[in-house]
This record gives C-alpha cells, sequence and structure tokens, in this order.
C-alpha cells in the first residue's frame, strides 16, 4: 500500500526520475511553456515552484540551492534574471496547468504547462477586464425575482409619473 505517499513515481527508477524532472524544468524555465503528459506537468509544478521561490531572492546562497537542482548555469541566468523578478510581488502560484486532450498514439491525457506572468492572454494587465464595455448579470433568484423586481420597476416609474404632473 502507498498510503501518504504523494511522490508520482512516473514508472521510473529515483536517478531517471531526477535527471526527467531536471530537463523539463530547464525546458520550462527557457521557453515558458511546454507540452507534456498531465501527470508529467503536475510532477514539474511541485518540481518547479520551490525553484522559483527561491529566485525570488538573487543571492549566492539561492543561486547555489538552484544550481544543486538544475545544473544549468544558462537556466540559473534565465531564472535569477528575467523570471524572479517579474514573479518577486506574487506569494505563490508561478505554474499554470492546462490540459489539452488526448495524445492520438496511446491516448496519454496531454497537458501544456507555463509560467503564469509570461502568458499574455491571461494577463490582468491585458486591459480586456478595464474599460468602458457594458456587462450583463445573472439575474438570481426563482419564479417570483423577476416579477417583484418588474412590479418595484413598474412602481418607480409611478411615481416619478406623478411627481412629474
Amino acid at each position: 500500500m502507498r498510503h501518504g505517499k504523494k511522490v508520482n513515481h512516473l514508472g521510473r527508477k529515483s536517478a531517471h526520475r531526477k535527471a526527467l524532472m531536471r530537463n523539463l524544468a530547464i525546458a520550462l524555465i527557457e521557453h515558458k511553456r511546454i507540452n507534456t503528459t498531465l501527470a508529467k506537468a503536475k510532477a514539474l509544478r511541485k518540481f518547479v515552484e520551490p525553484l522559483v521561490t527561491k529566485s525570488k531572492t538573487d543571492t549566492m546562497h539561492s543561486r547555489r540551492v538552484v544550481f544543486s537542482y538544475l545544473q544549468n548555469k544558462e537556466a540559473i541566468k534565465e531564472l535569477f534574471g528575467i523570471v524572479g523578478p517579474k514573479v518577486g510581488e506574487r506569494p505563490g502560484g508561478y505554474v499554470r496547468v492546462i490540459k489539452t486532450g488526448f495524445r492520438k498514439g496511446d491516448g496519454a491525457e496531454m497537458a501544456m504547462i507555463e509560467l503564469v506572468d509570461f502568458n499574455d492572454v491571461y494577463s490582468v494587465d491585458s486591459g480586456e477586464g478595464k474599460g468602458g464595455g457594458r456587462r450583463r448579470r445573472r439575474r438570481r433568484g426563482g419564479k417570483g425575482g423577476g416579477a417583484a423586481a418588474a412590479a418595484a420597476g413598474a412602481a418607480t416609474v409611478a411615481a416619478t409619473s406623478e411627481e412629474e404632473e
């Protein structure tokens, strides 16, 4: 039984799994978005989030700790030079996993994993949420909610027409 064991072994020995996570993390840091299977993406999220948290403080110690995981100087430069300062104010949740369907060959569930602050489509600053566009609100309530609102609106119209006379 594997009660309480939270690590997904991904069908690999520990050294193979570490090498896989290292390679996926380097690719994610360099390209900001990669496609892989859902299981690997979820495992990679648990591997990368602490490294991005470490990159928020650019000290020699944190660089050496992250280098012990990644073993790649270019990825460290990218992580501490570009990624770290951009996510500096974010309290966590640096990585997003989006399911993209099933692979044609073996039916494995695929996912896209990306760094959150480097996607222009989902960013809050894109201006789509701000501005003077018209918004609709969903009507809440059951059968009587619409009738009561209509009656209140009619009473308001009647009161304003009496004041005008």
